[in-house]
């Protein structure tokens, strides 16, 4: 089952607003078992690698994690080793924001694209029609990849955000802070 981060007060799942493709998939190993939210079902790809995970939104979303579940105890050769994420407005233009390295992962692996070097802008969070997920590399010279789970986070707004009202930090306040 899927474990929230630590943090995730600020932190809501979005991967439900977007269209799921994948590279390649075994039968019975595609998109609907990475993202069941069990960590016992899998995606497999098939082929030759780069493998790809595309995730399309229908409009510019604000994009600050995306946690992978691999489990190199079970998956052994089958776990990637090398990830590449990547964002544009579709396949046309994507460009790379992160390079992630992982070594014999086992559990929920985090990779925060809110820092500066993954934006635009220093302190801004990602924003993007078109996340890809490249994995580029498995263990052990791997050639098909098991992906047990993808999450990906955007942060949480609150319904006064940009509205510029003033901090509401009395319960009295609070009460009133939103409209039912």
């Amino acid at each position: 089952m899927f474990e929230e981060p630590d943090d995730r007060s600020h932190l809501r799942e979005i991967g439900d607003q977007a269209v799921w493709t994948l590279s390649t998939a075994k039968p019975g190993n595609g998109v609907e078992q990475l993202r069941d939210d069990s960590t016992e079902t899998y995606w497999q790809s098939d082929g030759t690698q780069p493998h790809f995970v595309n995730i399309q939104f229908h409009k510019k979303m604000r994009i600050e994690r995306i946690s992978f579940y691999t489990d190199y105890r079970i998956d052994e050769s089958y776990t990637a080793s090398k990830l590449s994420i990547r964002e544009g407005n579709d396949l046309d233009d994507l460009h790379e924001v992160k390079l992630v390295e992982l070594e014999e992962p086992s559990g929920w692996v985090h990779v925060d694209l809110s820092s500066p070097e993954a934006s635009t802008y220093p302190g801004e969070v990602l924003r993007a029609h078109f996340i890809q997920i490249a994995i580029i590399a498995n263990h052990q010279n791997g050639k098909d990849t098991h992906m047990r789970q993808i999450k990906i986070f955007g942060p949480r707004r609150l319904p006064t955000q940009g509205l510029q009202l003033p901090a509401f930090q009395t319960a009295e306040f609070l009460q009133f802070a939103t409209v039912r």
